[in-house]
């Protein structure tokens, strides 16, 4: 996913994938501990990603609570 199209998903929805990709990387985690995955940087590339969404949620909560004490 790019960063203009995290930035467009809601809180919610940020939730959900995080959690649909913390899950999914645990068990690649799991995988390759078992045994090697062909693709070794997907691990990685995983980890990045969750950061990204992280992060990306963070910036939404502290905007959505920054908005109510402006008023």
């Amino acid at each position: 996913m790019k960063k203009e199209e995290i930035k467009e998903l809601s809180i919610q929805e940020l939730q959900a994938r995080i959690e649909a990709a913390e899950k999914a990387y645990r068990e690649l985690k799991v995988t390759h501990a078992i045994s090697p995955i062909d693709n070794p940087a997907k691990i990685t590339k995983d980890r990045r990603e969750i950061a990204r969404l992280k992060t990306v949620l963070r910036q939404k909560e502290l905007a959505a609570q920054a908005a109510p004490a402006n008023d």
